[in-house]
């Protein structure tokens, strides 16, 4: 891919970074002279312009207040919050427990119509059984050190799964052949997640997909993502949570995705796949 995720992200920040500095400069003032006009050091200014310090909605009024420029701010402050918006540390999003963060998403797949996922790692939240997603969360509440609330995040995660029931939604699911090999939870647990994916395969709203490990490979092993109709990519990394929606990007994973659909296996070559799983917890 051309972008990692993270260093769109970045790119955003340069750039509102940027807008704020030209607000200075149109504006006829220095960095010290901005400093002393929102009453703060000018190493605060410095930080600001190089993008390596987030502005508050504060920051950004003051600022523009100073620079006369107060009609900008409304637009700043969003775009400020669109920035922050983009890339989401999970200890930040879990600070107060996963629940919250689950119940998040479902505006999200309200809207989406076709939900294309890839996974290599575990099986997509949506098709989670409640031991599988009790072991996982327990687990990332465990790693992350955040509030144990995973019976709510649980229930919470679950009740994403009546969209594959509901109508007007499609899910098309690529996982590779390790999600049915890892040992995520134990063996009781693995094999009614095993089951539940056999299960859901004959939904006409889902498709299932699995990249053997004997694939002759065009697109390695990837990061988790999820794209949503064609305005926005999830990408789930080990420390956040990274929203796309840069076209250019969200072309790539869509590409990305295309190659790795022709990788994968379906209905009984995939249904054998984890029969053979289920078989190897015996």
């Amino acid at each position: 891919m051309s972008t990692s995720p993270s260093s769109s992200a970045q790119g955003a920040r340069e750039a509102l970074a940027v807008r704020l500095q030209h607000l200075r400069k149109d504006a006829g003032l220095t960095g010290r002279e901005l400093s002393a006009r929102c009453g703060w050091h000018p190493a605060k200014t410095t930080r600001i312009q190089r993008g390596e310090a987030p502005p508050s909605d504060a920051d950004i009024r003051i600022w523009c207040a100073s620079c006369d420029a107060e009609d900008q701010a409304d637009n700043l402050i969003a775009t400020a919050r669109a920035v922050d918006s983009m890339y989401l540390e999970w200890r930040r999003l879990h600070q107060g427990g996963m629940r919250k963060v689950q119940e998040d998403f479902y505006a999200l797949y309200e809207r989406t119509r076709v939900c294309r996922a890839y996974l290599s790692n575990v099986p997509p939240g949506f098709f989670q059984t409640p031991g599988f997603a009790t072991a996982l969360m327990e687990q990332i509440t465990s790693f992350q050190g955040t509030p144990n609330d995973v019976a709510e995040a649980v229930a919470a995660r679950l009740a994403r799964s009546r969209f594959l029931y509901e109508g007007g939604h499609r899910f098309v699911v690529l996982i590779e052949e390790s999600v049915l090999k890892f040992r995520t939870a134990d063996p009781d647990t693995m094999r009614g997640q095993l089951e539940h994916l056999l299960a859901v395969m004959p939904l006409a709203s889902v498709t299932l997909g699995i990249i053997p490990f004997t694939a002759q490979r065009t697109v390695w092993p990837l990061e988790a993502f999820y794209l949503h109709d064609d305005v926005q990519a999830v990408v789930e990394t080990l420390t956040a949570e990274i929203n796309v929606t840069q076209p250019r990007e969200l072309a790539d994973y869509a590409k990305a995705f295309a190659s790795l659909a022709e990788m994968a296996v379906y209905g009984s070559a995939a249904r054998a796949l984890i029969a053979a799983a289920i078989d190897a917890l015996e």
